[in-house]
């Protein structure tokens, strides 16, 4: 759509990819927030792993819950719905891909493969290993190592000795055909980080920020009212990039191939899908500019998709000014993507 700003790619160089704060605060710099999400190609040389992904430690790693996934609806308008199954392993999971015979396509287009997505999107179940505890990355990569990135969000195990899974530690995730990953943002808005290891590529949808409450608003004519404040952080909406844009929401695409980190900035709305049988890696992280957007993040009201943590230590070092206010639930000021409406931050 006209005016949309596009997702940026950047290829640092090995001595740019030393220290991850630093190359985020370019990032910005160069304006990739504004798109919600930007991919990052590593130098050559950056290696986050010695052995082979087919290695015994991989192949036997367990999926504690691999999750069906069933999707229904039409017209560009879904609910995914999710059932956790018997725990498998990393070969079985491989296994039952290559006799299910659910691939993208012969075909190495990417359009070709989004359409096949969409027209497809009724038909079959994936079985998604998402939210695997664990990292693959050799110990001693010392930069874009998803387990030690050095940004503020430390100070939850520093300070309170604080570990939230997925938020402070890092996740593995184990795609097919299909494996979605419906719209949301991340828990308390913050950034994230995602790196494809090995396999077929994944396909991102991104909203960019200043368009995340019309987002909101839309969804909420469409699926009607619901009981929980933050009905998007149960990641069952699944829209079309065509039906978003017919209610004039800004979206952009971009794939993800192996050997890639996506980077996706605080309230960006984003969504996807896997090509086929992949291993990835996430976490989430924190910058000095996110703490505005954690005071007022909305949260998950009816307890199925609450993740939260204390904004105390955050806004104590980085708005010292409004800390007492802040602890009073006086702290007045705009959510940073909306501008127009004045309203108290939540005190958690």
């Amino acid at each position: 759509m006209s005016g949309t700003p596009r997702i940026m790619v950047f290829r640092p160089t090995i001595e740019e990819f030393k220290n991850f704060p630093s190359y985020i605060e370019f990032m910005e710099s160069s304006g990739a927030h504004y798109a919600g999400l930007a991919k990052v190609i590593p130098p050559i040389g950056w290696n986050p792993r010695k052995n082979s992904y087919n290695d015994y430690d991989i192949m036997n790693t367990i999926i504690p819950a691999p999750i069906k996934q069933v999707i229904k609806g039409g017209r560009g308008i879904y609910n995914l719905t999710s059932s956790k199954k018997r725990s498998i392993s990393v070969s079985e999971f491989k296994t039952l891909i290559e006799n299910s015979n659910s691939t993208a396509s012969d075909a190495f287009d990417y359009n070709e493969i989004e359409k096949k997505y969409w027209k497809n999107i009724n038909f079959g179940s994936a079985i998604y290993g998402a939210d695997v505890m664990g990292s693959i990355m050799d110990s001693d990569v010392d930069s874009w190592n998803l387990r030690k990135l050095d940004t503020i969000l430390d100070y939850l195990k520093k300070y309170y000795n604080l570990t939230v899974e997925g938020i402070n530690t890092t996740y593995l995730y184990f795609g097919m055909w299909k494996a979605t990953f419906a719209w949301h943002t991340e828990d308390m808005d913050l950034y994230s980080i995602n790196y494809l290891h090995d396999g077929c590529p994944k396909t991102w949808y991104a909203i960019p920020p200043k368009a995340g409450h019309r987002f909101q608003r839309v969804v909420k004519n469409i699926y009607g009212e619901s009981t929980c404040t933050s009905f998007l952080r149960h990641k069952m909406v699944v829209m079309s990039p065509s039906i978003l844009k017919s209610h004039d929401i800004l979206t952009n695409k971009i794939t993800q191939e192996s050997g890639e980190f996506m980077i996706t900035f605080p309230f960006s709305y984003h969504m996807g899908f896997s090509h086929g049988f992949n291993i990835a890696e996430s976490t989430n992280f924190a910058m000095d500019r996110w703490v505005e957007y954690g005071k007022r993040a909305t949260l998950c009201s009816c307890g199925g998709s609450r993740v939260a943590f204390s904004m105390d230590t955050f806004v104590k070092r980085f708005q010292p000014k409004k800390y007492k206010l802040w602890c009073e639930g006086k702290d007045i000021g705009f959510h940073p993507e909306e501008p127009k409406r004045l309203y108290p931050a939540p005190v958690f």
